[in-house]
């Protein structure tokens, strides 16, 4: 399964540079190039990435630049975009479309927990997902997972075929509740699966500490906070890839600084890890990573993630209440239409109750 791949660290297409709405392009190639030539070749999109700008952009920026045995690529099926088992070919064959490619590397279920699991099943996305590995237009069936071990351990009992498990891991999640990243880690390696590390640096809330806890890195020496962020999520043993969500040539040049010359987390390092970990927990922050999925199904729009980043940016001293005030006020009218659905929770992979917070945020800023 690894023979192609070339080092640990993944380019995540979630979160690219964009001139407005539209991708950059430009500089978008510009990294990919040093990317490629510094010996890294793994890329992950899924379908409703930057409003499905994403394939589109690896399309153009990779798929025509480069050759298909050059570069691995992973897609998704994501359960938001299909309803019945008819919608499934369709949606597969459009992403290769929009991908530029006859296959893919790695095709994961996106995103499954309890509920996206049943649906998976009832639209008979796995049998389906077989017979296409089985045509050569998928090398590996994988999963993403935001759900508990023992969700992960009854998926990976019915469904042994899946070969690797994406996960969110990082320090300040290992020991979470919620996300149960260790747990799951350690269900994984119970199945034989090796790992594929998401939201490493958690939406870049590890690469943006409050005060307090970046001076605890410091400590450390060289290195910047995403650097010690990566290097932790890839010193476990199973984890084969590491994607970063990388947006600039400054990300990319500090990521392959990063894994040209990786070393693993030592001793010191992972004792400093918890104190930055109970740190960041003490100004309760929303652990929101950006990813957008409940701005794209909330009836009214709203910039959900962009809400939650003022409050934690007022909340880790980044900055000021009246700056604070001033940046949300851009958001307010719009956060007015919220008719408390809660469609946006079910989709969320950190389980945030959404509704609560951002009332909670507009009584901490808005009013």
């Amino acid at each position: 399964m690894l023979k192609n791949i070339k080092g640990k660290l993944g380019f995540g297409c979630m979160r690219l540079p964009m001139n407005g709405k539209e991708v950059n392009k430009e500089e978008f190639n510009r990294m990919i190039d040093m990317y490629m030539e510094a010996g890294f070749n793994y890329f992950d999109t899924a379908h409703g990435y930057l409003d499905g700008l994403s394939e589109k952009a690896v399309r153009d920026c990779v798929a025509a630049r480069y050759k298909r045995e050059d570069f691995i690529l992973a897609n998704k099926l994501s359960c938001w975009y299909f309803e019945k088992e008819e919608d499934v070919l369709p949606l597969f064959e459009s992403q290769l479309e929009l991908c530029g490619v006859e296959y893919f590397d790695f095709y994961l279920f996106h995103s499954l927990n309890r509920e996206g699991y049943e649906k998976h099943k009832r639209c008979n996305t796995f049998e389906i997902v077989k017979k296409l590995k089985e045509q050569g237009k998928i090398k590996h069936i994988a999963m993403s997972f935001h759900d508990t071990a023992d969700i992960l351990d009854m998926i990976l009992n019915e469904q042994p075929y899946i070969e690797a498990v994406q996960l969110q891991i990082n320090y300040l999640d290992y020991d979470d509740p919620t996300v149960q990243s260790k747990a799951c880690y350690d269900v994984a390696v119970k199945y034989g699966k090796k790992i594929i590390v998401m939201e490493p640096v958690k939406g870049g809330t590890l690469a943006d500490l409050p005060g307090e806890a970046a001076q605890e890195l410091k400590k450390l020496g060289d290195g910047s906070q995403a650097s010690f962020a990566l290097r932790y999520a890839a010193s476990f043993p199973e984890v084969f890839m590491v994607l970063s969500g990388m947006g600039s040539t400054e990300m990319i040049y500090d990521n392959i600084n990063t894994f040209k010359g990786f070393k693993p987390v030592n001793e010191e390092e992972f004792k400093a890890f918890d104190t930055v970990r109970e740190i960041i927990r003490k100004v309760n922050q929303i652990p929101c990573t950006k990813c957008n999925y409940c701005s794209e199904v909330c009836p009214a729009g709203i910039p959900i993630s962009c809400v939650f980043a003022v409050h934690n940016k007022l909340v880790s001293a980044k900055i000021s209440r009246g700056e604070a005030k001033e940046e949300f006020s851009q958001y307010r009218e719009k956060l007015s239409e919220c008719i408390k659905c809660k469609v946006c929770e079910s989709t969320c992979p950190q389980s945030i109750k959404i509704s609560e917070e951002l009332e909670r945020v507009d009584k901490v800023i808005g009013r």
